[in-house]
Order: C-alpha cells, then structure tokens, then sequence
C-alpha cells in the first residue's frame, strides 16, 4: 500500500533537490565557485525539502490546527 505522509515527504524532497541544484548552479555562477555551491546547493534544498514535506504531512494529519487547538477539543 502506498502510505500518503511517505508520498509528501518524497514530494517535499523532490522539490527541494530540484530548488538547490538550480540556486547552487545560480549561486556558484555569479560567485564563480561552482564547486562548491554544486555541492552545497543540493545539499541545503534536501533539508529545506524535508522540512517542508514533514511541515506539510503533519499538518494535513490533523486538519492543521496546533497541539493546544487539539488538546482544547478534547
């Protein structure tokens, strides 16, 4: 079965990755480093990436609301 919380945060990963090579690639031109911002583009866009498909998982499991909007439901 395809679980959808995996399904978002390879979506969030993907997305990131694709971000950071494309600003590594920008940022390494203008500076003339592309070694290094090669590297470090990817690098950076997979953490924002995973951020985000974790930050858009959780959010969706609980119709959005915060810990203390769930506990007050309670």
């Amino acid at each position: 079965m395809n679980n959808n919380k995996d399904s978002k945060n390879s979506s969030g990963l993907a997305l990131g990755l694709c971000l950071g090579v494309s600003l590594g690639t920008a940022i390494g031109a203008a500076t003339d480093n592309m070694g290094l911002w090669m590297a470090l583009g990817p690098a950076f866009g997979l953490l924002f990436g995973l951020a985000f498909g974790h930050q858009s998982a959780s959010g969706e499991e609980d119709g959005g609301k915060t810990d203390e909007e769930n506990k007050d439901k309670d």
